[in-house]
């Protein structure tokens, strides 16, 4: 099962915790969605980045999603010409989630062919093409991109060698070399791809990643952030969910922490210095809410 239907899958355990909440939520996402077929970003313009959370988001709480606007939507974009790396990623798993008849608009093998222009010298993936290193988040991508459009990844041993190249120095994984610090999102990244690759995963990142989770609840970037958040929340709890880690000593904190991010307008936010909601801090709370529930 590719990763985007794993994190589907626990994020369509939410409704349960969220009760009828739940309705609140659909009406939030529902509300994000733009006439010309795409989710809005902050600034309420359609953006191929947002749209994927607003379109799982919707079938995660089992709503329906408005196909031929969103289908149409995607049609525009062609085979990706002009798109960043993370916006072609998003392009092919937004694609992903219409059913297979409406596929007809598909450019499968013209978006892969972009993607595989960022491969990277040491068997990675970067944002600008022609790099000599590539990057945690870079390899995410470009594996969920394959797996969106039903292609079997080329030389999957180039992406372990560079995540095993970003281990940092405390343990767990970054997205430069040669660091103190990893990250918590990078770190759940690695996990996930590892794990999807059929690749060894280290010992002792299920330690790493609890050591990260703040007393009260909520997870922290970094040693030295300031603050949880629920990005870093929702990726552990789904890297911890992988490494079959158990959550009872964290569930009620995490619980409470997620609960001081959501608003009766049916959103999170992304911690507690953030203001603005929007669709992707929304899936990440869904997503958090489907581990916890377990």
């Amino acid at each position: 099962m590719s990763s985007r239907l794993e994190m589907l899958q626990v994020a369509r355990l939410a409704p349960k915790p969220l009760g009828e909440s739940a309705e609140l939520v659909r009406d939030y996402l529902r509300g994000l969605h733009n006439p010309d077929g795409g989710f809005q970003d902050r600034a309420g313009n359609s953006d191929l980045y947002y749209s994927v959370f607003g379109i799982e988001g919707l079938m995660a709480l089992r709503a329906d999603l408005p196909l031929v606007a969103v289908r149409d939507y995607l049609i525009r974009f062609g085979d990706g010409v002009g798109q960043d790396f993370v916006h072609l990623g998003c392009l092919a798993r937004c694609w992903a989630a219409i059913p297979r008849p409406m596929q007809t608009h598909l450019p499968t093998d013209a978006i892969l062919a972009r993607i595989e222009a960022h491969r990277s010298a040491d068997g990675g993936y970067a944002a600008e093409p022609g790099q000599a290193d590539g990057t945690i988040y870079g390899c995410f991508v470009a594996l969920g991109a394959y797996q969106d459009l039903g292609h079997t990844l080329p030389n999957p041993a180039g992406l372990v060698q560079c995540i095993e190249r970003l281990r940092a120095e405390d343990g767990g994984y970054a997205n430069q070399h040669d660091v103190p610090l990893g990250l918590v999102p990078a770190t759940a990244a690695a996990v996930t791809v590892l794990r999807q690759l059929d690749a060894p995963i280290p010992s002792g990142l299920a330690d790493w990643l609890l050591s990260r989770c703040r007393p009260d609840g909520g997870f922290f970037a970094t040693p030295v952030a300031p603050l949880p958040d629920l990005l870093s929340t929702a990726t552990a709890l789904h890297a911890l969910a992988i490494l079959k880690a158990a959550l009872d000593t964290i569930r009620e904190p995490c619980l409470d922490f997620l609960d001081t991010l959501w608003t009766s307008q049916g959103g999170f936010h992304g911690s507690w210095a953030d203001d603005t909601l929007d669709c992707e801090y929304n899936y990440y709370g869904l997503l958090a809410l489907g581990h916890l529930s377990v």
